[in-house]
């Protein structure tokens, strides 16, 4: 924490002091029974933090207030998607997301009238191909541009259980474009949401995700690597999720100064869905509200809300509306980008954030010590840790310990969603032949809301 003379006329209490006087307040009861929290990732929650627990704070190399609010817009149409585009900019975004489904596309069209200088554009093709990186690659250097593509083939491989085409290919065919897109600021992405979103621990988060990304450095070219970008998903545990988007930073700077080189940790943060509900659905509002504060005190570089409804609507203007401007009133009104480093000072957060990243180094380096991330899910030792995980936070909510508010209390038995799905919110089965066990997101409510839904 920065020197300063605020409190020079008062006297310091040490941290003993501190414990005496809670000691004496209770009355005889044991201090570490009633106030110390044990949370789900195995760390301690001490009733109050002092400068003397920890000899040296977490250093974060990232100016927390320099934050773009974004938006994705999946590109069925190039020119729809384009006036959407201009339509968001228009009204406040400052980044933008492009799902791109399938080739062939014309960048041109797409980007007509964007300040691409301005404007940080991520592109996440759901394919691989060096055609498409070329364009971009001609397209840059005909234009000042701000290019982020999310290429991520062992993501893909974790999510679906199959490759693009097959490990060699896709390995392969990742390495050309690294080298091809040259103008560009980053070609590959780590899809760390992926495990938050299926109820892994935020450990399980930070070090799956440390770890693949390790993949990469070891089966590529890491000197020719200038960005990775780091999708992540935030829930509403409000300062261990601050602490996580912390931790991660750390833990990629001390994995790139091992390998000797200076790789950008670029965070794309949006909101879990494995909170969300479709019953007392105005309530995601107040999530995704905590979830992107969290994203921002915790150094996020862009932020792309969840609408409320969109679980269970299609695109729609009114969600959509609402979701950008929750970044809006955060940015503007309430001044989450008027500090560099807003949770400096705060032993709490930052002493969470030693904890999580310690815990997940350790977990990093047994992963390493059994030949790596690709060998554990190929194993199934990675799919079948996250279960495991999910199921022990399943088993607090359904026992009433943890609670989604109008989902596990305060029920509206009037509440119908019937004949009000436009989409299908539950996990989807889908047979087909893989090699081997895919990962998928389930949110906690989701058969809670199947009974009711039968019920209606």
């Amino acid at each position: 924490m920065s020197n300063s003379n605020l409190f020079q006329n008062f006297e310091s209490v040490s941290a003993k002091a501190w414990k005496q006087k809670i000691q004496f307040e209770l009355n005889g009861k044991d201090f570490n029974d009633h106030l110390v929290w044990r949370s789900i990732e195995g760390i301690d929650v001490k009733p109050f933090y002092h400068s003397e627990t920890y000899s040296k704070a977490p250093s974060i190399q990232h100016n927390a207030s320099d934050w773009k609010i974004g938006h994705s817009i999946y590109v069925n149409s190039i020119e729809k998607s384009n006036i959407h585009a201009l339509e968001l900019i228009q009204n406040g975004v400052e980044s933008l997301h492009f799902i791109l489904p399938k080739e062939p596309i014309s960048v041109e069209n797409l980007l007509i009238n964007i300040d691409t200088s301005n404007v940080p554009i991520y592109f996440e093709p759901l394919f691989l191909s060096e055609k498409l990186i070329k364009k971009f690659q001609t397209f840059s250097q005909k234009n000042k541009t701000l290019f982020y593509v999310l290429q991520d083939p062992i993501g893909h491989l974790s999510r679906s259980g199959n490759w693009h085409n097959d490990i060699k290919t896709d390995l392969h065919t990742l390495k050309q474009t690294i080298t091809l897109g040259e103008n560009l600021k980053g070609v590959i992405s780590i899809d760390l949401g992926l495990f938050q979103n299926a109820g892994g621990s935020m450990v399980q988060q930070l070090a799956y995700s440390l770890a693949y990304a390790n993949e990469y450095l070891n089966l590529l070219d890491g000197d020719a690597i200038k960005s990775v970008v780091f999708k992540v998903s935030v829930g509403s545990n409000y300062f261990f999720e601050i602490a996580k988007l912390q931790a991660l930073r750390i833990l990629w700077q001390s994995l790139t100064k091992d390998y000797g080189v200076s790789i950008d940790c670029h965070i794309l943060t949006q909101p879990s869905r494995r909170n969300k509900t479709i019953y007392d659905y105005n309530t995601n509002l107040l999530r995704t509200t905590t979830e992107c504060m969290s994203a921002i005190l915790g150094s996020s570089d862009t932020i792309i809300n969840m609408p409320y409804d969109h679980l269970y609507h299609k695109d729609n203007e009114f969600g959509d509306r609402l979701s950008r401007n929750q970044l809006l009133i955060l940015k503007k009104e309430s001044y989450f980008d008027a500090v560099s480093n807003p949770t400096e000072g705060s032993y709490y957060i930052e002493t969470l954030t030693l904890q999580l990243a310690q815990k997940s180094l350790d977990l990093f380096k047994e992963i390493e010590k059994q030949n790596g991330f690709l060998k554990l899910l190929k194993e199934g030792v990675v799919q079948r840790k996250l279960k495991e995980h999910a199921q022990k936070e399943q088993r607090l909510y359904d026992e009433g310990i943890e609670g989604l508010l109008g989902t596990h209390f305060q029920q509206n038995p009037m509440d119908k969603m019937k004949s009000d799905l436009e989409l299908y919110p539950f996990v989807k089965q889908q047979v087909r032949k893989t090699v081997l066990e895919p990962i998928i997101p389930r949110r906690i409510s989701e058969e809670i809301e199947q009974k009711r839904l039968k019920d209606e």
